[in-house]
């Protein structure tokens, strides 16, 4: 069984990484259902707070250094990213991710794009990581709002667990059902 505390505490940060978005010329919708899905009903077990909120340009460099201090300096769990995961010269987000990250989780990427391929066979076009920096998750989405919802209704049931066992909380990691 989950810890409640646990639950209820999980601090949220969402990296924007899109060049028009950045300057200003996009509206960043990705970002909203993030905070929709992870703040509001029915986020159940990974309900929590969005803690930090910030929109860059698709640079290698700025995304890595916003994405570490994230996780090293202001707390956060979960860092959710959207955009720079396709094929386009000026998609950097996965590149900046490796550089930041301790320990890959690559399941979870696996499963955001099996997901991904029952709506589109596209997704397999995405290259989005999940890794884990110190005590923190870190997990690239697309960035079309459609996607970040698939991606959202797959990993949000086992991020609470992720995050207990981030922080030495868990227990019972073997039984089945948790």
């Amino acid at each position: 069984m989950h810890d409640a505390t646990a639950r209820k505490s999980i601090k949220y940060g969402i990296l924007t990484a899109s060049d028009s978005g950045s300057k200003g010329d996009r509206e960043d919708l990705s970002s909203q259902v993030i905070r929709e899905m992870v703040e509001g009903p029915p986020a159940g077990a990974a309900r929590g707070v969005v803690a930090h909120y910030v929109i860059v340009a698709d640079e290698a460099e700025v995304i890595a250094r916003e994405i570490s201090d994230m996780a090293d300096n202001r707390g956060i769990d979960v860092i959710l990213t959207t955009g720079g995961t396709g094929l386009s010269p000026r998609d950097h987000t996965p590149e900046a991710t490796y550089a930041v990250i301790d320990r890959e989780v690559p399941g979870i990427a696996e499963a955001m794009r099996q997901a991904g391929m029952r709506a589109t066979p596209h997704a397999m076009l995405s290259r989005q990581v999940a890794g884990t920096r110190g005590q923190c998750l870190i997990v690239n989405m697309p960035g079309s709002p459609r996607a970040v919802k698939e991606c959202l209704e797959v990993i949000l049931p086992v991020i609470p667990h992720a995050v207990e066992v981030l922080r030495g909380q868990a227990r019972d990691c073997a039984r089945l059902g948790d």
